[in-house]
């Protein structure tokens, strides 16, 4: 009887040994088969010839930022580079995840446009670390400048300054004082800051020219038709009255100085919805960026200057993209041309902007 039950009991622990090992040999296999697959995936992509580029945009708030996307896609194809592309939909913690996904796959360059000066180092040290060079586009960042290639962009501040120089030639011959409005565009962006101070820095030059309220626009059609809607609101509440003449705090808006064109269209779409043509009573209009339907508007007579910020960006960067490639150093700062347009100019001879 003893037998038969030390048999039994040898049988059954056998049995329970080998499950245990066939478990063992399945579990090492999937893992394997896991990390075989995982390996595949990255090596598939580092084996092709072509360059590989990891690219996060900020998002597609504007004419002019999804013609910046354009140029950059077609520059690519130009080149022979693949781009892994991500839309970072105006937040910061997708562009840190993008950033950290182009590491894991081992992309030859990353470029980004980051949507707000800070909070960079981190993921900066982290694709040093792994040996991949990384390229500004657009935007600058406040962080150690070992931790990037260079920049390629426009000049934020000339871009102020240009439009400041035209106010004041503008205004050459005014008397008293000009009161500016200023609708600025994303908070703690390089570009806002650079724009601003460039402004600043030369109308500072003359007493006359006073900034009596600067309002967040973040770089927003809609924002900018907020904002229009706010100024007509008060302007109502305050004078009693819908004239062509719009005030600020009872202060007369002399001068709308916009960042871009998103928001100076958005907020002329509040002045025409009311029907107030502020132009026409000497309001100065002045804008940033250059779409077509802002130069449109222009033409029109709604507005007085345009300050070109170009978004054809896409040959400049592969140019770069191939030389960083080769080992070779970059330009810490690569400027785009831009120019300025105004209501002076013979737009016949202007080719249609594209975006």
């Amino acid at each position: 009887m003893k037998r038969i039950i030390r048999k039994n009991l040898i049988i059954s622990l056998s049995i329970l040994f080998i499950t245990i090992a066939i478990a063992v040999i399945i579990s090492v296999t999937l893992i394997h088969s896991k990390t075989l697959n995982n390996s595949l995936t990255k090596k598939n992509i580092k084996n092709s010839d072509k360059l590989i580029l990891g690219f996060s945009q900020i998002g597609s708030e504007s004419s002019w930022r999804t013609r910046n996307t354009q140029s950059i896609f077609e520059a690519a194809a130009d080149n022979d580079i693949q781009i892994l592309f991500d839309d970072a939909q105006q937040k910061q913690e997708n562009q840190l995840k993008a950033i950290r996904s182009f590491i894991v796959y081992q992309v030859d360059v990353i470029a980004f446009v980051p949507i707000v000066e800070d909070g960079w180092d981190n993921v900066l040290q982290e694709a040093k670390d792994a040996g991949i060079p990384v390229i500004l586009v657009d935007r600058q960042i406040n962080a150690d400048p070992s931790l990037y290639a260079g920049f390629l962009g426009e000049n934020g501040v000339e871009e102020g300054r240009r439009a400041a120089r035209y106010l004041v030639n503008k205004c050459k011959n005014r008397s008293g004082d000009i009161n500016i409005f200023e609708i600025s565009g994303t908070e703690n962006s390089s570009i806002v800051e650079d724009r601003a101070r460039g402004f600043r820095e030369i109308i500072s030059t003359n007493s006359k020219f006073k900034i009596i309220h600067s309002e967040n626009g973040d770089f927003l059609r809609s924002r900018g038709k907020e904002i229009g809607d706010m100024l007509l609101a008060s302007n109502v509440l305050e004078n009693g009255n819908t004239t062509n003449t719009i005030y600020y705090n009872k202060q007369k808006i002399d001068v709308i100085f916009s960042h871009n064109d998103s928001m100076t269209l958005g907020f002329l779409d509040s002045m025409e919805a009311h029907k107030i043509n502020p132009k026409g009573k000497g309001t100065i209009i002045i804008s940033i960026d250059g779409e077509q339907e802002c130069i449109d508007a222009m033409i029109a007579g709604k507005i007085n200057c345009v300050v070109e910020c170009n978004p054809n960006h896409g040959q400049m960067l592969m140019a770069l993209v191939k030389q960083i490639a080769r080992g070779e150093p970059i330009p810490r700062i690569t400027y785009n041309y831009e120019t300025v347009f105004t209501e002076d100019d013979n737009f016949s001879k202007y080719d249609p902007r594209g975006y």
